[in-house]
């Protein structure tokens, strides 16, 4: 086998060995992919495009001076390139629970010379977040981590201004996936109103709305 696609394979393996261990050891736990396996959630799987950075954002119609919450925002796959579309006179929030992956979002900041973003570590449920602030709130593959789902779903709607969108996104992939049929359940309970859908069944995004 030529060395450059034993390579491949070797990494490809590794890749689903360590996606494998996570699916069990986290099953019916929640818990947050863990700091040091952020590097798997910054890449886009280019077999789930609507699970894309450039497809979530497409989706959600942003504008400069905007004011967008990324809840769970991991290492800043999303909170990064909606900084950029935002523009100077825009925020985004990046809101998560882990210090550490905090700090990574905050060294691409500082490497793409981005002030508009402010950083918050928390948990759902603690009050870290303003009533009516956000125009936009972002919930990729993240639901699943959430211990109290209706808790934080009821946060990020007091949290959003009327009219605002949360924009949630799931794949199989994810060890802590939600059904399309679980999250409609979860963001009718709290108010949210169904606005757009796309992907299907096993990758998906669906965009609710504050009315």
């Amino acid at each position: 086998m030529h060395p450059i696609l034993f390579a491949f394979v070797g990494i490809t393996c590794i890749i689903v060995l360590i996606a494998v261990v996570w699916r069990f050891s986290s099953n019916r736990v929640s818990i947050p992919c863990p700091s040091w396996l952020s590097w798997l959630v910054e890449l886009d799987n280019p077999f789930l495009k609507n699970n894309s950075a450039s497809e979530i954002i497409l989706h959600i119609s942003l504008r400069p001076g905007m004011k967008v919450l990324d809840f769970g925002c991991g290492p800043g796959r999303l909170t990064i390139p909606v900084a950029k579309q935002i523009g100077p006179s825009g925020t985004v929030i990046a809101f998560d629970i882990q210090p550490a992956v905090l700090d990574r979002v905050r060294v691409k900041a500082n490497h793409e010379n981005l002030g508009n973003i402010q950083f918050v570590q928390g948990a759902a449920g603690e009050g870290k977040l303003e009533k009516n602030e956000f125009d936009r709130a972002l919930l990729v593959t993240v639901l699943g981590e959430i211990p109290d789902k209706t808790t934080a779903l009821k946060e990020i709607f007091e949290c959003l201004k009327p009219g605002g969108i949360l924009s949630i996104t799931e794949v199989i992939a994810d060890p802590h996936f939600q059904t399309r049929k679980t999250v409609l359940a979860l963001a009718s309970s709290v108010g949210f109103v169904e606005k757009d859908f796309f992907g299907n069944q096993i990758s998906y995004t669906i965009n609710f709305e504050k009315t």
